[in-house]
């Protein structure tokens, strides 16, 4: 029996790579659970391999073989850092600069919803009060959403903003979980600020 099926189809982030029914998700895969389909998390090569004859599941691994050269790639549950780039009323987009610790080479979109800023009272999140743009965003990558860019969350206390300029063009020093000050203005500016330390 063989082994190993490979297919020499190049697939990006987000594409199907079939039904979680016909296959499991392997590297570089992931199922998701609200339509039982298995999507590619990167660039590569789409592989699939059989299972065992001894495996009580029978249906074949699709996994993407990805390209070293392209670093780190975003994966659900990873911790990113991101720089804000647009705020709106409902969320704010943000471009994905590290994964973990390693820094990506693609470019990575990232968006965070309204309700995915924080924790609590989730209704009365301000968007243009909890980021601006340029603010620099540790979050956590809850899947892969619409038109090729990730959800991001920041609704835990050590996630948020990191590292903002203010007005005046200095570096903020957070002063409260929801504030932070510009040394050079002593100027107190709202933001949904990640716990230091935590």
């Amino acid at each position: 029996m063989q082994e190993k099926v490979s297919e020499e189809e190049m697939v990006t982030p987000g594409e199907v790579l079939g039904k979680g029914s016909e296959v499991k998700a392997g590297k570089g895969a992931y199922l998701s659970h609200h339509n039982n389909t298995v999507y590619a998390s990167l660039t590569g090569r789409r592989s699939l391999s059989a299972a065992s004859p001894e495996s009580p599941d029978q249906r074949p691994t699709v996994e993407v073989i990805g390209h070293k050269a392209h670093g780190s790639v975003p994966e659900p549950g990873c911790v990113v850092i991101a720089r804000v780039t647009k705020v709106s009323a409902r969320m704010a987009s943000a471009d994905i600069m590290c994964v973990s610790s390693k820094s990506v080479r693609e470019k990575f979109s990232g968006i965070i919803r309204q309700q995915d800023v924080r924790a609590t009272e989730i209704d009365k999140v301000d968007m243009h009060l909890s980021f601006r743009p340029g603010d620099i965003v540790k979050a956590l990558v809850l899947s892969l959403g619409d038109a090729r860019a990730y959800y991001l969350s920041t609704a835990q206390n050590e996630l948020g903003v990191v590292s903002a300029e203010s007005m005046a063009g200095g570096t903020m020093v957070p002063i409260s979980w929801t504030e932070m000050q510009c040394p050079l203005t002593g100027q107190i500016e709202q933001r949904k600020v990640a716990k230091v330390g935590a």
